[in-house]
């Protein structure tokens, strides 16, 4: 298509600026109830477990009692309760209910497509609700795109068209005029947002639950919450619980919340549902008018304002943006369709302006610039002077490389950071990112990637190579550890850090105007992973066998077992980075008393093992593997 090779960039800019004019609208036939923190911990169910079934049974009858419209669960039953009755209880609400929709979970197999992609394998909810649910079902599966932003909606998946996603299943089930086309179904869109996280009406579970059950309780929940409303049900988890961002994405209206900028999976099926019942999906332009278009243009303004004197090429220049820019919004709020017209106005009339003031003098100090600038945000100094002359770098195009990654997180910065000042947020976190990529990242000539709110993403071997990347990786994560202590809101801020070694896809994603030097594959999510599993492991630093391998004889590592990662279906051996070869004697008893306990765990053996790890505990009292093996073991 049009964006790829000119600038994606650009384009995801011109469909995301026409939302921040346009404000935002507040739907009302649809609701939503969040399995969110609140409701975990007001209903006392953990994190990493499904909840019981009874508890969703009691929220459809409660839905039933108040005539909603429909009920979608973007919750997966794809196996049986462990309780027989709860899936009882669950068969009879559904069926009592008469309207709801459960979600088909896809998930990757692995396996590649004649098109380049991972395989999906399709998951059906468990058969007798499925029954229950006459058969009603939609896949839960979304379609982020490079920066993780949800643009496109297909209404059927293209690997298995016998499958339509939530949205359509909920607009043809209220009988929707757009679903009354048969080809819409096949027909992908852009998602028309309706504004930031929370515009379309939300509740916590347990809020109505508890509101049901006792109305005086204080629970806001209002009785007509739901009636005559299609409501959602689905996950809103902003915590790393598993080391990544749950299924949670950025929006066109991110901006209007930075403290909490993402909307969940859930939301943004409730909102292409949305789309479809009120008829205001998006679309782009056809690449068979969008196209020549703007080639066109682009040959206008280049020949034209070449023949105009600076002041008079600056004026007209600037009128064409903004006429470019007029135009898009008409088309945009009246006619639900937009282009790439952050291409003309940021790309095609710069270059051209530029060409007409100065054709080869500034054009050449500017392109300088911009190497400079580009570089200097993922390099270090030594590294931006070396690759600055080498103007290939703001090519787009990507190539696979072998990669050391690092995934950094804070320690629970939600809890530090609440009810902090802005303002002095900004700064402390401004000192924090300063020390850690100078000091850790930058000396061991890593590059940063991006911060993703208190977290860095950073790998070694890219764009240099470097023969000793993992080891340098570790380093940088040993620097981390060793840094003098900062503080943040009286608290002191204990730097998480997860590395895997693997072969990922490195390069510039954007166009020559708009660069984004990143990762992609799935070895970017093991790391994302391994810096998760620390919470549960109460370590620091953790790292994959295949990072240990290599940087294995001139580092420390303690080996912690075989640990099966959410998303992937082959166990990892994970290790945690003691230290430096120099400080081996330190750690030498815990590592083999550790070991000692871990063989004995693997064979089984659960009362030795238990005994094994009290052993290891009266040597580091607060070990965090061995109380996450105890436990295991109970």
């Amino acid at each position: 298509m049009l964006s790829q090779p000119i600038g994606l960039k650009l384009v995801q800019w011109s469909y995301d600026l026409p939302f921040r004019v346009r404000g935002e609208i507040f739907p009302e036939q649809a609701a939503l109830v969040y399995l969110d923190e609140k409701s975990h911990l007001d209903l006392h169910q953990p994190f990493d477990k499904p909840w019981p079934r009874e508890l969703f049974a009691q929220l459809l009858d409660i839905l039933t009692a108040q005539r909603v419209k429909g009920v979608v669960f973007d919750v997966v039953f794809t196996d049986p309760a462990s309780d027989p009755k709860a899936d009882e209880a669950l068969i009879t609400a559904i069926t009592n209910n008469g309207k709801v929709i459960l979600a088909a979970d896809y998930r990757k197999t692995g396996h590649g497509t004649t098109y380049g992609e991972t395989e999906k394998k399709f998951d059906p909810p468990y058969k007798p609700l499925r029954r229950a649910a006459d058969s009603r079902m939609g896949s839960d599966f979304v379609y982020p795109d490079g920066d993780q932003e949800i643009r496109r909606h297909l209404p059927v998946d293209p690997q298995n068209d016998q499958i339509s996603s939530e949205g359509w299943a909920a607009a043809s089930m209220l009988n929707s005029l757009v679903t009354m086309d048969e080809t819409n179904k096949y027909r992908p869109f852009y998602i028309n947002y309706y504004g930031r996280s929370g515009t379309i009406p939300g509740y916590s579970f347990s809020d109505v639950l508890m509101s049901w059950q006792d109305p005086t309780n204080g629970f806001k929940v209002p009785t007509n919450a739901f009636t005559d409303k299609v409501v959602f049900v689905g996950a809103r988890t902003f915590t790393k619980y598993d080391g990544e961002r749950k299924d949670e994405y950025p929006s066109p209206f991110s901006y209007l919340s930075p403290d909490n900028p993402f909307q969940g999976g859930v939301e943004i099926q409730t909102t292409a549902f949305l789309n479809m019942l009120r008829n205001e999906r998006l679309f782009r332009l056809r690449v068979g008018i969008e196209l020549p278009m703007i080639l066109l243009f682009g040959l206008f303004a280049g020949f034209g304002l070449t023949l105009m004197q600076p002041l008079a090429s600056s004026l007209i220049a600037m009128l064409l943006a903004v006429s470019t820019a007029v135009i898009n919004y008409f088309m945009f709020v009246n006619s639900h369709q937009w282009f790439a017209w952050e291409i003309i106005v940021f790309a095609q009339l710069p270059i051209a302006w530029m060409f007409s003031v100065a054709y080869n003098s500034v054009q050449l100090y500017v392109e300088k610039q911009k190497v400079e600038q580009s570089l200097a945000l993922y390099l270090s100094p030594k590294l931006v002077k070396q690759f600055a002359k080498d103007p290939a770098l703001l090519k787009p195009g990507a190539r696979k490389q072998l990669l050391t990654i690092l995934f950094s997180d804070i320690a629970g910065f939600t809890t530090i950071s609440e009810g902090m000042d802005s303002d002095n947020l900004a700064l402390s976190m401004n000192a924090y990112f300063q020390t850690a990529v100078q000091n850790c990242i930058f000396s061991t000539d890593g590059t940063v990637v991006k911060y993703i709110g208190d977290a860095i993403f950073a790998f070694w071997n890219a764009p240099e190579a470097q023969g000793d990347h993992s080891y340098r990786a570790c380093e940088a994560a040993l620097r981390f550890r060793d840094q003098p202590a900062q503080f943040m809101n009286d608290k002191e801020l204990i730097t998480r850090i997860g590395l895997h070694t693997g072969v990922a896809n490195v390069g510039n994603f954007g166009s020559m105007t708009r660069v984004d030097y990143t990762a992609l594959g799935e070895n970017i999510n093991l790391a994302s992973r391994m810096e998760g599993l620390n919470k549960y492991l109460g370590t620091r630093v953790l790292i994959t066998e295949d990072t240990q391998k290599v940087a294995g004889p001139k580092i420390i590592t303690r080996y912690l077992g075989l640990f099966r990662l959410k998303g992937f279906e082959k166990a990892v051996g994970v290790y945690e980075l003691s230290g430096r070869v120099q400080e081996e004697a330190a750690s030498r008893e815990l590592r083999e008393r550790f070991a000692e306990a871990v063989a004995v765990f693997v064979k089984k053996d659960f009362a030795a093992a238990e005994a094994a790890f009290r052993r290891v505990l009266e040597i580091s009292p607060k070990d965090g593997p061995s109380e996450f093996y105890l436990e295991e073991i109970k």
